[in-house]
């Protein structure tokens, strides 16, 4: 777990603790052992909530209890999270018009799913020599696909290929 746990019971080392009940009154500062007997009398635990306050602050509650239900928000939390995909389409600098426009239907389908669009023009070999022509087909997709989505940045070349990056319009 990346949160760190909180002291209970025995682990509290300190003189002295601000006490809350089970129920949520304050009892009021009093020595961590007097605090850990009356937590212990209630068959429950004395868990440091607060160890920077000025006293620190402990409550009397079912530690077990209180970690399954952490642990249970957490993962709710990380349920509602929708993770971002990114769906790649390549081509080639001397793609074809059937081919390009099946293409632009598919990156139009992945937009309207919720997903980005990386359209990559890859060049092999001599095709290089042609940098202008991937831009071309790379500037076809904006004009196709500036109803619905937008470029993030500008036709971007690494290495031996040419890439742009489209997100869906808000």
């Amino acid at each position: 777990m990346a949160k760190q746990d909180l002291l209970i019971n025995e682990q509290i080392r300190l003189n002295e603790v601000q006490v809350i009940s089970d129920t949520g009154e304050k009892l009021g500062v009093m020595s961590s052992k007097d605090a850990i007997e009356i937590a212990s009398q209630k068959d429950l635990d004395l868990v440091l909530v607060s160890p920077n306050g000025n006293p620190p602050v402990g409550k009397i509650m079912n530690y077990g209890k209180y970690k399954f239900e952490q642990a249970k928000r957490e993962k709710e939390a990380k349920k509602k999270q929708k993770s971002l995909e990114v769906k790649e389409l390549r081509v080639t600098p001397n793609t074809e018009e059937h081919d390009f426009n099946f293409k632009v239907k598919n990156a139009r389908k992945f937009l309207e799913s919720g997903s980005k669009v990386k359209v990559t023009v890859r060049f092999r070999g001599r095709e290089l020599n042609y940098v202008k022509l991937g831009e071309d087909i790379l500037n076809r997709f904006i004009d196709e696909l500036s109803d619905i989505a937008t470029p993030e940045k500008k036709p971007l070349l690494e290495g031996k290929n040419m890439f742009i990056i489209f997100s869906l319009n808000k």
